[in-house]
């Protein structure tokens, strides 16, 4: 449903049941402005449910035989990385496992439960995952209990499980064929290459001893850059690899902490963040002009505020007017036009 009272320009509000905390845009051709939206309840029982938008009437939709009992709060939610109508339509989910779902028409059944530790009854719980979207046989996958978990899918196997951290690993992010980076409770941005599985490199530490960095974003469309949060910070991070170790810029002008940030797809020049103070900031942090001295000055281009703290931010990956963000039980979609900023 959506209020009068959240209906703004460019703005188009879809209210839940249950808070909202996960979040994802479908990739299918035939599905581009369909989303998922996980629940953040205090319970076993959590629910995810497959939203449909209309950007001609700006309307949604959804059917209830599309929505499905999710063990604990989803820590992330991915649909399958392809446009390809061909492929089956699939949903993975981490959380105490990860999890693999199938959409059919009328129902949503459980594919497939992955699951590293067959000997116990108890699995260390998962933070987040990434789908890579070069090789979508494989999804890597953090975890409180130090590791990354690199799976086949296909094969329904672990493919290589790394030691990644000294402390919890809370986020991961592929940055190319065989290459990822994760961060973690202890403070350091890691970057790891499956060819060499023994050795990884850190290319960040956190400025303030050991404070957690909490999320990371490797760009997608320019791998040269990513962004990473510490805990309690209203700090981004974004690093340039070829340049490790000292931050390409840091933006600063969130006044509360930053829970989420997406780049912007295909040409990957715009960052958008969210966070406690109920803002998500756009910036253009890739630009030939830039120059890192100045960056603690640099200014969003565009903002939005929200009426409560955002917990979450997911820019569409095939089309770029639409950014997701979502808040107590609000999932809200801005539109969004490079030309505005001309």
């Amino acid at each position: 449903m959506q209020s009068p009272a959240d209906k703004k320009q460019g703005v188009h509000t879809y209210i839940a049941q249950w808070p909202i905390y996960s979040l994802a845009w479908s990739v299918r051709s035939d599905k581009k402005t369909r989303l998922a939206v996980g629940s953040y309840l205090e319970d076993y029982s959590n629910k995810v449910e497959l939203v449909n938008f209309n950007p001609t009437t700006t309307d949604f939709s959804t059917d209830s035989r599309l929505l499905f009992d999710h063990p604990y709060a989803p820590t992330n939610l991915m649909f399958f990385p392809s446009e390809d109508t061909a492929q089956p339509d699939l949903i993975a989910t981490s959380g105490d496992y990860l999890r693999l779902w199938e959409i059919h028409e009328d129902h949503i059944e459980l594919k497939t439960l992955f699951n590293s530790n067959k000997s116990s009854e108890f699995n260390s719980a998962m933070t987040s995952f990434d789908w890579a979207e070069l090789d979508t046989r494989r999804i890597a996958t953090s975890s409180v209990d130090t590791t990354c978990t690199i799976w086949d899918i296909e094969r329904q196997i672990v493919d290589t499980q790394l030691v990644a951290h000294d402390k919890e690993v809370y986020d991961i992010s592929w940055g190319g064929p065989g290459v990822f980076a994760s961060v973690s409770g202890d403070g350091s941005v890691r970057v790891f290459d499956l060819r060499d599985k023994e050795r990884s490199t850190i290319i960040y530490e956190n400025a303030i001893p050991e404070c957690p960095l909490l999320r990371l974003e490797w760009n997608k469309a320019d791998p040269r850059f990513m962004a990473t949060v510490g805990m309690d910070s209203n700090k981004v991070v974004v690093l340039d690899i070829r340049l490790p170790t000292t931050p390409l810029m840091e933006l600063k002008k969130h006044r509360g902490s930053v829970n989420a940030v997406s780049w912007a797809p295909r040409i990957g020049r715009q960052l958008c963040t969210v966070g406690d103070d109920s803002r998500a900031m756009i910036w253009e942090v890739v630009t030939a002009s830039l120059r890192v001295e100045t960056s603690d000055e640099l200014d969003p281009v565009m903002w939005y505020g929200s009426s409560a703290e955002i917990n979450q931010v997911r820019w569409s990956s095939v089309d770029s007017d639409w950014i997701g963000i979502a808040f107590l039980n609000k999932l809200q979609l801005l539109k969004y036009s490079p030309v505005d900023l001309m």
